[in-house]
């Protein structure tokens, strides 16, 4: 049996300028009293992440001031604001060579996502060859897992706010769908009418 916890890091994509929030990084935003940023990492450690690596881009100085990330590796996107492909593609890049089998990918802006879906996701981890996500009635949807297999050919086509996306749709019959439609919900935090979702 092959222990996932060892072997997965939690990649938590956490540079966004919120241009939609009037500026506002997502990251600093306040929920349950605590900052945004802090309260994804607790996900990712509850739902089995012991390893977690955050990438920063808008407002880096202030979030490595005002949030607690104790263990965590804080990675510096000077392209942040070229969209989050930018981001994945540097959080991959500072997995490399760490021994580490697969990314458990996560969003900043997501609070509705907790423990359990990342815990679900986790569990089909097998190896370095692993593509899985969560799905929510059947639409794939965050976190989602790479294994270091697939880590270069996602880097060279993560451009813009695309991410992956162009990659798992060209490599979809390899992807676990791992429905946690039951357990979460997938929306994002992008415009003030959204920030009904934060408590």
């Amino acid at each position: 049996m092959t222990d996932a916890n060892d072997q997965v890091a939690g990649l938590l994509l956490a540079a966004g300028g919120g241009r939609r929030l009037g500026g506002r990084p997502k990251a600093l935003l306040s929920h349950r009293g605590r900052l945004l940023v802090e309260h994804t990492v607790g996900v990712l450690r509850t739902g089995g992440c012991s390893r977690i690596h955050v990438v920063l881009g808008a407002e880096a100085d202030a979030v490595r001031e005002r949030a607690a990330l104790p263990g965590c590796t804080l990675v510096d996107n000077p392209e942040w604001a070229r969209g989050m492909g930018s981001s994945l593609r540097a959080g991959l890049e500072s997995l490399a060579g760490t021994g580490v089998r697969a990314a458990l990918v996560s969003l900043v802006d997501q609070p509705g996502i907790g423990p359990e879906a990342v815990a679900r996701v986790l569990a089909a981890y097998a190896s370095e060859k692993s593509l899985a996500a969560a799905a929510y009635d059947g639409a794939r949807g965050h976190p989602v897992l790479f294994g270091s297999a697939h880590w270069d050919g996602i880097a060279a086509t993560a451009t813009g706010d695309r991410g992956a996306r162009a990659y798992l749709k060209a490599h979809e019959d390899e992807v676990t769908l791992v429905e946690c439609g039951d357990v979460a919900q997938p929306y994002d935090i992008d415009t003030d009418s959204d920030l009904v979702h934060l408590e």
